[in-house]
């Protein structure tokens, strides 16, 4: 399909109605024409990998062309320059989210700007790092607990920031990490625990973190999940 035909296609599926709704939530709508995630990852599939493509989506500035843009390029493909302009045209949170998880974490570039990010200003680049350690932690299935221990330091260090996007983020990129393995889960809560005796945004990320990584349905996950790699239980 050409560009043209794709867009054709979104404001098909597009349901104005929808619009509001997603208003509500934060998403920025000035550009939307109201398509589903399930829709867009449908026509993903229909199109198939082409990085052109993407970027003629991208550049059109469709709100629901640029997430389906992130679902049809080629990871490897992607380099420094498209990952910094990309990530400095985000104007919502579910944009950001979304280009992170699809195709962002996938490429080469994603441990380090995983990390640079998080020390970013632009509150969305800031939240993209954290959206890429989070992704990371649940997809680097094969990655060694030290890599992922290694993010705590500068997850903490981005973390005490008042806006909601990137506190939020911070939170979400901490469970991530402490829901891996019961190695990184003690890792993940002593650090929780240090940034709940912060104070401000940083108090906000360690309980909220904490709420969820002590919670027994994930300490339940980590034993079960400790078992089958046949690693010993705590204190045997």
């Amino acid at each position: 399909m050409t560009a043209d035909e794709v867009l054709a296609r979104l404001r098909a599926l597009g349901a104005p109605s929808r619009l509001p709704g997603m208003a509500g939530r934060g998403i920025a709508v000035e550009h939307a024409y109201g398509v589903t995630v399930g829709e867009l990852r449908s026509l993903a599939k229909e199109v198939g990998r082409d990085s052109g493509l993407a970027a003629r989506l991208w550049d059109s500035g469709v709100h629901e062309a640029r997430i389906l843009a992130s679902m049809v390029d080629d990871p490897a493909a992607v380099d420094d320059a498209q990952l910094e302009r990309w990530a400095a045209e985000f104007d919502s949170w579910d944009l950001c989210d979304q280009v992170c998880q699809n195709l962002f974490r996938r490429s080469p570039h994603a441990w380090d700007k995983a990390v640079r990010w998080t020390t970013r200003n632009e509150p969305l680049v800031k939240r993209a790092g954290f959206a890429l350690i989070a992704g990371l932690a649940v997809a680097e299935k094969q990655a060694d607990d030290e890599r992922f221990a290694a993010l705590l330091g500068p997850l903490a260090a981005g973390a005490d920031d008042d806006r909601p996007l990137v506190r939020q983020g911070a939170s979400w990129a901490l469970r991530a990490i402490g829901k891996r393995s019961r190695d990184l889960n003690r890792l993940a809560l002593g650090t929780a625990e240090q940034l709940r005796e912060q104070g401000g945004a940083a108090r906000w990320v360690g309980t909220d973190a904490l709420r969820e990584l002590r919670s027994p349905a994930v300490r339940e996950r980590l034993i079960g999940r400790g078992r089958r790699e046949g690693t010993p239980a705590a204190g045997t």
